[in-house]
């Protein structure tokens, strides 16, 4: 008998014991929708980093080329896939390769860190060949592996043909792939490490000088709490760009396809967002459940307008707990932890997250992947179960 599949519904709403909601000034009660955001975006996008919520959208599903945006794609696979202390050889695929570069030489030698670094900060197409050869064998080879991370991913509007982004038919993607594209990946420390950084030197034993790249994402400069992320031009794509900043422990990602005024959009959109969608609490790891034995077993945040608040509802789901001896699978096992359930919490009609629930006085598991066992496993495939429900739990839940 499968722990997940008996349960027991409670359908009408519970309190969490909590502090009361902190109502915004900014918005009247009753008024549901934000101040209109005006770009100069053919496509534009807006998400709170954590919670994956699409704060903003402007023809966000429109399929655009995508320019240097690209490199997301290409520096979050080569993270996961790759050692960073491992040494790239440059081959004359990437030697001299058109448009923005890093001037790589045939043959020469730099570590994965620093080629990333040279990837995302100057914006290097010879780095970004260089990178997908090392990687995936041949530029081929690595295109492969960027399109099954978006599909991985649920980018259901991109598709790669190379991994710098210059124009090529059939290479595209949307305001809000890249979003959601560049939300899971600011979850990796290394990428957002990268991306945050303004100056970068490296070694070059070709020359008697060293490579000294400067960024050239501007709002890391002109704006406070930028921390990313990346720029992007073609004469086909014009200008693109990524930024991503951080106050209050809330991060937010801007996206803007084709935008002749894209640093002061960028400025706007992220106002918008710090503004109007305030980081609310819903629950704190620990915390009890009113009229039950049972306390919530991680914290949860969500972004909301201050009207938005009095429409977030909380459903308590219990698993069965009478199995069947000796037909415990390894999740069910999970059950000695004292895990009873699940609280989903929606905002109207829309489930916008999950915790799990355990009895009161249960050890509450440290890690991550017994965390996310309240999560369920129907939908998700492949070998490496523990490591897709982490990276499904970081993405809903502030897991850092």
């Amino acid at each position: 008998m499968n722990l997940l599949k008996k349960i027991i519904l409670l359908p009408l709403v519970f309190s969490l014991a909590a502090t009361p909601y902190t109502v915004f000034a900014d918005h009247e009660p009753g008024h549901k929708e934000p101040p209109e955001l005006s770009t100069n975006a053919e496509t534009a996008a807006l998400v709170d980093v954590n919670s994956g919520r699409v704060l903003y959208s402007k023809d966000g599903d429109k399929e655009m080329r995508i320019a240097s945006l690209t490199k997301i794609m290409t520096a979050i696979v080569a993270i996961e896939q790759g050692d960073l202390k491992s040494t790239v050889t440059v081959g004359k695929n990437a030697a001299g390769k058109e448009g923005s570069s890093i001037y790589l030489k045939q043959g020469e030698k730099m570590t994965l860190e620093n080629m990333l670094f040279g990837l995302m900060l100057r914006s290097g197409n010879d780095a970004a060949t260089a990178i997908a050869e090392h990687i995936g064998g041949s530029e081929e080879g690595f295109v492969h592996l960027m399109n099954v991370k978006a599909e991985e991913i649920g980018l259901k509007h991109t598709q790669f043909k190379n991994p710098h982004g210059l124009d090529a038919e059939g290479h595209y993607s949307t305001a809000e792939d890249m979003a959601k594209l560049t939300a899971y990946a600011l979850h990796n420390a290394d990428f957002k490490r990268i991306v945050a950084t303004e100056e970068r030197k490296a070694p070059n034993p070709e020359e008697s000088w060293d490579y000294d790249w400067h960024n050239k994402n501007k709002m890391l400069r002109l704006y406070e709490g930028a921390d990313g992320v990346k720029t992007g031009y073609t004469k086909k794509a014009f200008r693109c760009l990524v930024s991503s900043a951080t106050r209050n422990g809330q991060q937010l990602v801007a996206v803007t396809l084709n935008d002749g005024d894209d640093w002061n959009d960028h400025a706007n959109m992220l106002d918008f967002g710090f503004e109007h969608y305030h980081l609310k609490e819903l629950a704190k790891k620990g915390q009890s459940i009113q009229k039950f034995q049972y306390i919530t077993g991680n914290n949860f945040k969500y972004p909301l307008l201050a009207a938005e608040v009095s429409d977030v509802k909380t459903k308590l789901i219990l698993y069965n707990q009478q199995l069947d001896k000796g037909k415990r699978s390894k999740v069910d096992e999970s059950s000695s932890f004292g895990l009873m359930g699940r609280v989903e919490f929606l905002l109207g009609e829309t489930k916008i997250g999950e915790i799990p629930v355990y009895e009161k006085g249960s050890l509450i598991p440290k890690d991550k992947a017994a965390e996310a066992m309240a999560l369920d496993f129907g939908h998700l495939k492949g070998d490496s179960l523990l490591g897709s429900l982490k990276q499904v739990f970081d993405q809903l839940f502030d897991m850092r």
